[in-house]
């Protein structure tokens, strides 16, 4: 989940925009080149940013939580969204295909380990990566944790968070004959992947918007459309994912497994009124994980670019340096 909602509130307290100093596409294999860049200091501490979705794509924003005499950046766009290509493509496109890429990356730039910086869907594959290559990380960095269970996507796509936003929620709903209800995203799956670009593209719209609208705290009703285009790619790769469980072996995958990864220092940092992915999760990763620091910040929501929980990124980041 997370798309880039709220992004165009200014919030004085982030670092200036850093300009990439390097920039290219790679070829990961099944047809993909994704986008990767690097900003900040080609020769301090690596972090590396995971965005959300999946299917949001990185952006500008998303290098400002970073002192750049400090830390070397990098980001990049996830298969089939933003500048990578095919555009929208979930061929090859599972999480495990994300793993290699993120593999590829850190062997590619010649990085030994680096910390992983990651919200919302970026949370999960940040924590999957990391339960997978233990030994190539050094810091989680979470925000807005989405654990990828069965529960999660009822609370989003069952009804749960639209107890709170019922004029939202019948918006999504309605668009899906009252038959089809009971599963409302094999629903729009069926309408994504029609075939019919039209059709995908006004359903697209629907499902973004749907998340969009909850993503902060300060959002008081329905938002603008998102781009046609933007709003197709990411609504399809994001569907793929929520359909297929994110392609993890079980629900609850990540929780099981947790103890392969409680040895890395995290540090979690959770909207207290996240009504994309509640706090509820946050909580749970954290408990009983003796090196992990749980933020929860009041008066905040989803978005990555909320005053709060940017500025609890900031002080996490900076206290970070010199010790990662």
């Amino acid at each position: 989940m997370d798309q880039r909602s709220g992004q165009k509130r200014a919030v004085e307290f982030l670092y200036p925009p850093i300009d990439p100093f390097d920039q290219r596409v790679m070829e990961v294999g099944g047809g993909h080149r994704i986008y990767v860049e690097q900003c900040g200091n080609p020769m301090g501490i690596p972090v590396i940013v995971l965005h959300g979705g999946p299917g949001g794509g990185c952006s500008p924003a998303m290098r400002r939580y970073f002192d750049p005499d400090v830390y070397r950046v990098i980001l990049f766009d996830q298969r089939g969204c933003g500048r990578s290509r095919p555009h929208a493509s979930i061929e090859e496109n599972t999480t495990w295909h994300l793993v290699q890429d993120i593999e590829a990356i850190r062997v590619v730039l010649g990085i030994d380990r680096f910390i992983v910086f990651g919200g919302s869907w970026g949370a999960t594959l940040a924590l999957v990566y990391a339960i997978s290559h233990s030994d190539r990380v050094s810091q989680l960095v979470l925000r807005g944790v989405f654990l990828m269970t069965k529960a999660e996507l009822d609370w989003f796509y069952g009804g749960g968070a639209g107890a709170f936003f019922p004029e939202l929620w019948a918006r999504f709903e309605n668009q899906i004959p009252v038959g089809e209800r009971k599963n409302l995203i094999a629903a729009y799956n069926r309408r994504l992947f029609s075939g019919n670009l039209m059709e995908e593209t006004r359903f697209g719209r629907t499902w973004a918007n749907w998340e969009n609208a909850l993503a902060s705290v300060y959002n008081e009703g329905p938002i603008g459309e998102s781009p046609a285009e933007y709003a197709r790619a990411f609504s399809r790769l994001e569907n793929h994912y929520f359909y297929n469980g994110g392609f993890l072996q079980t629900d609850g995958w990540i929780m099981r497994e947790r103890s392969r990864i409680e040895h890395i220092p995290a540090a979690i940092v959770q909207g207290r009124y996240d009504m994309i992915c509640p706090p509820v999760s946050a909580w749970k990763l954290a408990e009983g994980w003796d090196n992990c620091v749980l933020r929860m910040v009041p008066m905040a929501g989803h978005a990555l670019s909320e005053p709060g929980i940017s500025a609890e990124l900031v002080r996490v980041m900076d206290g970070l340096r010199g010790v990662a």
